[in-house]
């Protein structure tokens, strides 16, 4: 069960969850929490759980209403982040971020920048050391990408720029991925992560 991609039962499932018990601190939405869990398990190496999941509180185990909800909500956090594991490490050209979207101007854009900055979240909290330049570069885009401003897009946003620069995410963090891949012992690829 723990290898089961969510269906989108699940993701609103976290949804709810997160906006119940959610604080200034913490991780807002599913795309957040996806990008979350992509940098997780992309860095240079295994971030245990008692790491990871009060970080997505802000540092804080939420007040659980029963036992069941929060095992529930972690058991979907763990098949996520397994997902996304073994998909960067054995399909990566399947892999596309969790954005949002929204019509503007007529157009469907997609918005990026809470994913990026629930990346940027799981940067930190995996302690990435410093990067060579070509690796930094990327992560600056995913870092610039985070900066948007997706409540009020401009009337004048040149879509085709914007989408662009979220259509170069996928790729960004393939590269990422390779490249702590290939800094990591051979024992540490596409870990799996199982409930206690």
């Amino acid at each position: 069960m723990q290898a089961q991609p969510l269906n989108a039962a699940d993701f609103s499932l976290i949804e709810d969850t997160l906006l119940k018990h959610g604080n200034d601190h913490s991780v807002l939405n599913p795309s957040e929490l996806d990008g979350y869990f992509t940098a997780l398990v992309s860095g240079p190496k295994h971030v245990e759980i008692e790491a990871w999941f009060p970080a997505i509180w802000g540092g804080q185990h939420p007040d659980w209403e029963s036992p069941e909800e929060a095992r529930q909500f972690f058991d979907l956090c763990v098949r996520h982040i397994n997902t996304l594991a073994r998909q960067l490490a054995e399909e990566p050209h399947a892999f596309v971020p969790r954005c949002e979207q929204t019509e503007h101007q007529g157009h469907t854009v997609t918005l990026a920048e809470e994913w990026c900055f629930g990346y940027l979240r799981g940067v930190q909290v995996a302690n990435w050391p410093p990067l060579p330049t070509p690796q930094a570069e990327l992560l600056g885009a995913i870092s610039d990408c985070a900066e948007q401003d997706n409540f009020e897009l401009p009337a004048d946003l040149d879509v085709a720029s914007h989408q662009q620069q979220v259509a170069e995410l996928a790729p960004a963090v393939r590269a990422l991925h390779d490249y702590w891949l290939s800094q990591r012992a051979p024992t540490l690829h596409a870990p799996q992560i199982k409930a206690p």
